[in-house]
């Protein structure tokens, strides 16, 4: 598990609870309230009151998230709040304590592997939150099994190296899936763990529903319902794809794993035909092709979860110091087309060709226009997210260059060849109605300074040989010397100045 001190949802919110923790215990023991245990939950829900719910959060940290449950959020049963270090435990013991004894009432610690708390408790959390540093692929087996019919999973992957093509084996290695290094990876990263999630949660004739999934800055984070049907997981290579990726252009295309047959009472499951490329070679580059996943290729959010959260969130919009940015996400989330897996960057296909990349209601009017849906990504700004075939794609930014022109000298490049080409439909740039947003708000709102995450938990600093420690300490001495310099420089310039 991640099992981790260091990194903090609420940076300053977090140092005020520790800090308040350490007082309520200042002579340094690790007095535990009422209510929290060593290492297992309790042993059953069956006595918990109806309509009431038990969370677990498996790599607690701080606590600060359990504490925030136990603080804001109504019919609350118990919170497990489990973390294997047993320092962090007590410190969040203390954090627990020193936010009275309706938040220690509630809220029991657990010192112990997060695999195994939930591995000991079938079906019995009706929410499970796993925020772990890295990777939570090892968690996910026994998620999948701990969480109640119904209940929800709440999963982050900070491993956005991995999952985003840069480490593709260790991706391979922890989600059975092969990314891509495109302009839609961050999309394609929150399809890769869902799809990992579902074929988890398949082992035991279990499925998910997704209800949120969102990429936020360095991680992606998915809510997720699970529920058991054998049935349903039939489905399953149905709702998974691969990828076919042009490797001279930004052409993609989807192929199902599965594929469902009906007819009248009878149902039947077969592989999927393929390739689902219409040529051997890349129709508009003829380029070879690489291939991905598999990833989900289902939606990802469901619209009438997204639109409730937003109802909310706007009823009680005092509560919240990051509202214009929350509102923004669930906006952009609430408009983005559901049944489109991924889409393309404007500014990288437009740097494909080599030419100045049209305005995003610009390009998104043309394909209105050519009756075609459009969307953006809460992802990426630049995103055009699009039921139109890339060859519709390709022939809009031909009719863009004939009225921008570029000059490409080698013809035989692939920018030669996209534009070689003449295009068959005829774009329509003036302004389309639905080519803007829908409102004034903001949808990308920047970060407050110094965002970001930490210092991993319990990593060793890297030990320095005698040569290493000479050269650091030479670069130092320079360092400091030139800031003696520069101070000593900005003294005689303010006596001038004087």
């Amino acid at each position: 598990g991640k099992q981790e001190a260091g990194k903090e949802e609420e940076g300053d919110e977090d140092q005020e609870e520790e800090q308040g923790g350490a007082g309520a215990a200042a002579d340094g023991t690790s007095e535990r309230p009422a209510g929290t245990g060593e290492g297992q939950p309790e042993a059953s829900t069956s006595g918990k009151p109806p309509g009431k719910f038990i969370i677990l959060e498996g790599l607690a940290a701080s606590g600060l998230r359990s504490i925030r449950y136990a603080k804001e959020i109504p019919n609350v049963a118990r919170i497990d709040a489990n973390d294997l270090d047993s320092a962090v435990c007590d410190s969040m013991r203390r954090n627990v304590a020193f936010n009275g004894g309706e938040v220690a009432g509630k809220v029991n610690v657990l010192c112990n592997d997060a695999r195994m708390v939930m591995m000991t408790a079938p079906l019995r959390y009706d929410a499970i939150d796993l925020d772990p540093y890295g990777t939570p692929a090892e968690l996910l087996d026994t998620a999948v099994q701990s969480v109640a019919e119904g209940g929800l999973l709440l999963v982050t992957a900070t491993d956005m190296a991995n999952l985003c093509g840069n480490n593709a084996v260790a991706c391979w290695s922890n989600y059975q899936s092969y990314p891509l290094h495109r302009s839609y990876c961050h999309e394609q990263a929150l399809r890769i763990l869902l799809a990992s999630i579902e074929a988890h949660a398949n082992r035991y004739k279990r499925h998910i529903v997704p209800l949120l999934s969102v990429s936020v800055d360095f991680y992606v984070r998915v809510f997720v319902r699970v529920f058991t049907s054998a049935a349903a997981v039939k489905d399953a290579p149905c709702r998974l794809a691969y990828v076919w990726q042009s490797s001279g252009c930004d052409s993609f295309w989807l192929q199902r794993v599965g594929q469902k047959k009906v007819n009248g009472n009878s149902v039947k499951y077969f592989a999927n035909h393929g390739p689902a490329v219409p040529e051997m070679r890349c129709p508009e580059t003829g380029g070879g092709y690489i291939m991905g996943g598999p990833i989900w290729a289902e939606p990802i959010h469901s619209p009438e979860f997204v639109k409730g959260l937003l109802a909310d969130l706007e009823a009680d919009k005092s509560r919240y110091a990051q509202y214009a940015r929350i509102k923004g996400m669930l906006q952009s989330v609430a408009e983005e087309l559901p049944n489109v897996p991924l889409y393309y960057d404007l500014h990288d296909v437009c740097k494909t060709v080599r030419c100045q990349p049209p305005k995003t209601e610009t390009f998104r009017s043309a394909l209105i226009h050519a009756g075609y849906k459009v969307s953006g990504s809460h992802a990426n700004p630049l995103a055009i997210k699009t039921d139109a075939p890339s060859s519709v794609v390709w022939d809009i930014i031909r009719c863009w260059v004939k009225d921008h022109p570029v000059t490409i000298k080698d013809k035989e490049s692939y920018a030669g060849k996209l534009l070689a080409k003449e295009p068959t439909v005829q774009a329509n740039f003036s302004r389309a109605p639905g080519a803007m947003k829908r409102d004034d708000g903001p949808r990308f709102v920047q970060n407050p300074a110094f965002w970001g995450p930490k210092s991993r938990h319990g990593r060793p600093p890297v030990p320095k040989g005698p040569a290493d420690q000479a050269a650091g300490g030479g670069k130092q001495g320079g360092k400091q010397g030139g800031q003696q310099k520069g101070n000593k420089r900005s003294q005689e310039q303010a006596q001038g100045g004087a």
